[in-house]
């Protein structure tokens, strides 16, 4: 990591792509990989005898400094801290671009209650701020923003008090600058109803002891969503947390995950692979860089 400006960040941060992980998961190879490592320019500083797990750290050694920083780094951040650190993936279930209204929040976890995190980094704009935080207080009753350095003293004008912010640092380290409040009753019914599936609306009203109305499937969705109306926001909420911690549940993974480097962590819980796939993507980790340079012409 000698000479930064050789270093496209743009192809380093390419590297943590659902894209690159699926190839790697399902074909045992991925020509994207093999083409960023050009393109990155990270190929200059490591031997042919590395491994691909290693050429992964490599990359993100370089995503963890600011001026390289790109949301995977944060998205990574939050895994580590929250996710895998404050609760397991026996407590808790994590959901990344979750789409939430006409916006998609960034990381989700669910453990007590339902936690959304918004990320801005170095790089991003705070243009679209105010309007992803009045989406996502409408369904999760806890609601952060977590930025770099550049953009705390904004954030902190534009935000409401009961909005979480953290701080990730220049040496890579999550501060929490202020504290979410926990607010289930602020959240929506009809907008929580929004967010889910159809499968989950109804797992939501038999938790909370509905009947699902007995209509055509034509009529499903309006039915459902009258229910939900008639229902307290924070139980719904509440429902919600509980239906979703299931049917978007990592426990499956719990097993593989300390198998990967730190720095796949993150984008491994957010591709849907198979127990299968996730046995391979650790495989090929080892497979020498010579080998990986071969990808690119696939």
């Amino acid at each position: 990591m000698n000479n930064c400006n050789a270093i496209s960040a743009s192809a380093v941060s390419r590297f943590f792509s659902r894209t690159v992980i699926k190839e790697l998961a399902k074909t045992g190879q991925s020509p994207m990989f093999a083409r960023l490592l050009v393109e990155s320019g990270i190929d200059g500083e490591l031997t042919e005898s590395v491994t691909i797990g290693e050429a992964f750290e490599c990359a993100f050694g370089y995503l963890r400094q600011a001026e390289f920083r790109h949301e995977y780094a944060y998205k990574a951040a939050l895994t580590h801290r929250v996710l895998l650190g404050t609760h397991s993936l026996n407590t808790a279930s994590m959901i990344t671009e979750f789409r939430v209204g006409r916006c998609k929040a960034d990381v989700v976890i669910l453990n007590g209650t339902g936690t959304v995190y918004e990320i801005k980094s170095e790089r991003d704009s705070l243009t679209r701020l105010e309007r992803q935080i009045e989406e996502y207080r409408k369904v999760f009753a806890s609601v952060n923003v977590i930025v770099g350095e550049n953009h705390l003293a904004s954030v902190l004008d534009a935000v409401p008090s009961d909005v979480g912010i953290l701080r990730l640092s220049g040496r890579y380290q999550i501060s929490e600058i202020r504290a979410a409040q926990n607010i289930p009753d602020r959240t929506s019914a009809a907008n929580i109803f929004d967010v889910v599936s159809m499968r989950e609306a109804g797992l939501i009203l038999k938790d909370l002891g509905y009947d699902l109305p007995d209509v055509p499937n034509t009529r499903r969705y309006q039915a459902y969503l009258e229910v939900f109306r008639t229902i307290a926001s924070a139980e719904v909420h509440r429902a919600m947390v509980k239906v979703l911690k299931k049917t978007r549940t990592l426990t499956h993974l719990a097993q593989f995950i300390q198998e990967l480097p730190a720095s796949l962590q993150s984008v491994a819980l957010s591709t849907k692979i198979s127990n299968v796939e996730f046995g391979n993507l650790i495989e090929v980790l080892n497979v020498p860089l010579a080998e990986a340079k071969g990808w690119a012409a696939s």
